[in-house]
């Protein structure tokens, strides 16, 4: 067995000072105990404090800020599927990275979801302790005035007459009719200003949460679409009906509103001289609506940023242009075509272009059925001189020049093609007499006659069509009213200072009343000091300054609030 021995020699000083040395050394030790471990508990409870910190939160805003820069840059796939599959064509390696890191479809992918998701969480739980603690500070009254007012940023003082009691009685009302929270707090009275700033900091995180609530619901549950109308047609909101269209992840067929609506008219008028000339006055849409299948009909008007409203949904102009009414007829002047085209803007003056698909009912010269198809390129006011543009968006000279081919369309061959654009690859061009691609400039009423006998196509009017988009963006006026109550709270919380003032009055050893008063910002404001040094002066007047006891006193007869002596400035 061991024996364990104690030696009872004194320590010497040496021997305390290593004693100690030992004790405080950073050194690793052999044989130390193990520290405890954290444990399950104590990590959620470590990660939810970094979590909630205000460090994390601005590290996931900043996040967030970048997370949306590829999502403006990068083609998405719930915007446009055409700039995506070029993109991808043109870019084969760089698009397999692109999806395998979810770029293009950046809002909806579980990294930019986590960060939104990681970024609502810790403004909750920054925002609930902070409103619990406000409301604490609020059910309470300011603390009384520390021992020593001269280490205070703002002090003052003098001497009066008057007594403490009726000191204290006036510096109350005074702080009070100046809208502090004052009370007496023994030999001194207390009050505090300035509690709007804690509301304005905690309605701007609050309204960061409403607005964070209010697109993500948006963006689920959102819907959008364009039509393309001509004069005197009209659509039905349902999927089939629209050009193209795009919605949220949740969104479903059945909420679409039940409506339909007919254009009758479209009416746009432009600047003909000065510097804005060609721009538009007048630029809207009369047509009539009907809400489910047995509405009665309505007559309205739409233009430009005043959209028509049915339900939660929103009808609005956004394009306009012209489509001009084409016949076209085979060799033995049976129309195989009418109908007017619409084509697609170019420029300002509304120069257009686009292509005639003729896919059934025509035969050629010896009986066999072909395709017909031209290109169109429209100006609504021709210039002799000025043939590739037009010089004014009015129809004053509508020209509309044509060329034509016949044979394969390549529409049979299943796959998608854009009505504005003709396939040529099976294609041969109509040839005039000196074997130059027949091409001719018609105005209204002319007919340009195809060669050998093969037909004609006529060029009758120039009708209208008007562009309306449909949306749906469920949330929006939460997101709109979370932005603004967000403004006034961020510009609360930066621009109102949160202060404390109090005012000791105590009898002195001579005597006479000694008055203290002292203010202290909770952040740094050149407005302290005046304030306080307005304060001192209305109370000064009410109590006014006694007679110094000697001659090298440094009280002041009339008191401005002045930085104390050792405090931060």
């Amino acid at each position: 067995m061991s024996k364990t021995t104690t030696d009872s020699t004194p320590p010497t000083g040496d021997e305390d000072l290593g004693a100690a040395a030992s004790q405080l050394s950073t050194a690793p030790v052999e044989d130390a105990p193990n520290l405890p471990s954290l444990g399950l508990i104590g990590w959620v409870r470590w990660f939810w404090r970094q979590l909630t910190s205000m460090r994390v939160a601005l590290l996931l805003l900043l996040l967030l800020s970048l997370g949306a820069i590829p999502g403006s840059l990068i083609p998405q796939t719930g915007t446009d599927e055409t700039k995506v599959a070029d993109f991808r064509n043109a870019n084969p390696t760089l698009g397999d990275v692109y999806d395998k890191l979810g770029l293009f479809h950046v809002y909806s992918s579980v990294w930019f979801s986590s960060i939104y998701l990681l970024l609502f969480v810790s403004l909750i739980g920054c925002i609930v302790p902070r409103t619990w603690q406000f409301v604490g500070q609020l059910r309470g009254r300011p603390p009384g005035a520390p021992k020593r007012l001269t280490r205070l940023p703002a002090y003052t003082t003098w001497r009066t007459e008057a007594e403490p009691e009726q000191v204290r009685e006036a510096a109350l009302t005074l702080l009070k009719k100046r809208h502090f929270r004052a009370h007496l707090a023994g030999d001194n009275v207390a009050a505090e200003k300035g509690y709007l700033r804690e509301v304005g900091n905690l309605a701007f995180h609050i309204a960061l949460i409403v607005m964070l609530i209010a697109f993500a619901w948006g963006q689920l549950f959102k819907m959008e679409g364009n039509k393309l109308v001509v004069e005197g047609d009209g659509f039905s909101n349902t999927l089939t009906q629209y050009d193209d269209f795009k919605s949220g992840t949740l969104f479903t067929q059945d909420e679409l509103d039940p409506f339909s609506f007919t254009l009758h008219d479209f009416q746009g008028s432009y600047e003909k001289t000065g510097p804005n000339r060609g721009t538009a006055r007048t630029f809207q849409a009369d047509l009539s609506y009907r809400l489910g299948a047995y509405g009665k009909a309505k007559r309205t008007v739409v233009k430009v940023n005043k959209p028509l409203e049915i339900g939660d949904s929103k009808v609005y102009l956004t394009a306009h242009g012209y489509a001009p009414v084409i016949t076209v007829r085979d060799g033995k002047g049976n129309v195989v075509y009418r109908d007017a085209v619409p084509l697609l803007p170019l420029d300002n003056n509304i120069t257009s272009s686009g292509v005639i698909k003729v896919m059934d009912g025509y035969r050629n010269t010896k009986g066999v059925r072909e395709q017909l198809g031209f290109e169109a390129f429209f100006l609504p006011t021709y210039t002799p001189g000025s043939e590739t543009a037009s010089t004014f968006p009015a129809l004053n000279n509508p020209v509309l020049n044509i060329a034509g081919y016949y044979g394969d369309l390549g529409v049979d061959a299943g796959i998608p093609q854009s009505v504005y654009q003709l396939d040529k690859s099976h294609l041969k061009e109509f040839k005039d007499s000196k074997g130059k691609q027949q091409r001719e400039n018609l105005k209204p009423g002319e007919t340009m006659k195809l060669p050998g006998g093969a037909g004609s196509i006529t060029y009758d009017s120039t009708a209208e069509w008007a562009n309306f988009q449909v949306t749906r963006q469920p949330a929006s006026s939460w997101a709109l009213t979370g932005s603004i109550v967000a403004i006034f709270g961020l510009a609360g919380s930066l621009f109102i200072s949160r202060r404390r003032v109090w005012v000791r009055a105590v009898r002195g050893a001579d005597g006479v009343t000694v008055v203290e008063m002292a203010g202290l910002g909770r952040s740094e404001s050149a407005k302290v000091p005046e304030e306080l040094g307005d304060l001192a002066g209305i109370l000064y007047d009410q109590a006014p300054g006694a007679p110094d006891p000697d001659e090298d006193s440094t009280t002041s007869p009339n008191p401005q609030a002045v930085p104390a002596e050792g405090a931060e400035k």
